[in-house]
């Protein structure tokens, strides 16, 4: 039998190295540094889940999913403030982007939202199928995760 294969979308390569030290027994990692190069990828290769991060500020500007414009109207123009809004949301926007598209794999999303239980809620209806993982989380629980991310 021939393990899950899990897109992980990241701007560093902190998760896939990580994912793989632990994991590789269970699940074949892909790397995609930003949301452009996860949709090319999903558009040409089969996957049964995705490892998703949050926050994307280690890829140029213009890799940014998201409208800049829109984001600088929100904060009265300050394109610096929007920048960083759209750095620190990126995962939304991929997800929205990967849903938008079709693709209804399932999603690990690595971001705690053990403090924002209305937001969660949201995602959670909005994207499913969808988890994330807390802050304490062990490679078990990952492993788990993952493994039901792929099974849905």
């Amino acid at each position: 039998m021939s393990n899950a294969r899990v897109l992980v979308i990241e701007d560093g390569r902190e998760y896939s190295e990580s994912l793989g030290r632990f994991l590789s027994h269970a699940f074949d990692f892909v790397r995609a540094g930003d949301g452009n190069e996860a949709m090319t990828l999903l558009g040409t290769e089969r996957f049964d889940a995705v490892f998703l991060d949050m926050r994307f500020d280690r890829v140029e500007p213009e890799q940014l999913l998201g409208d800049m414009e829109a984001a600088a109207e929100r904060f009265s123009g300050d394109r610096e403030q929007a920048l960083r809004f759209l750095e620190n949301n990126q995962g939304a926007y991929i997800l929205a982007a990967l849903r938008k598209a079709g693709h209804q794999l399932g999603v690990v999303w690595s971001y705690d939202f053990d403090g924002e239980p209305r937001r969660w809620k949201h995602m959670a209806k909005t994207y499913a199928p969808l988890t994330y993982l807390s802050d304490n989380a062990s490679p078990q629980d990952i492993q788990q995760r993952l493994t039901q991310a792929a099974q849905s």
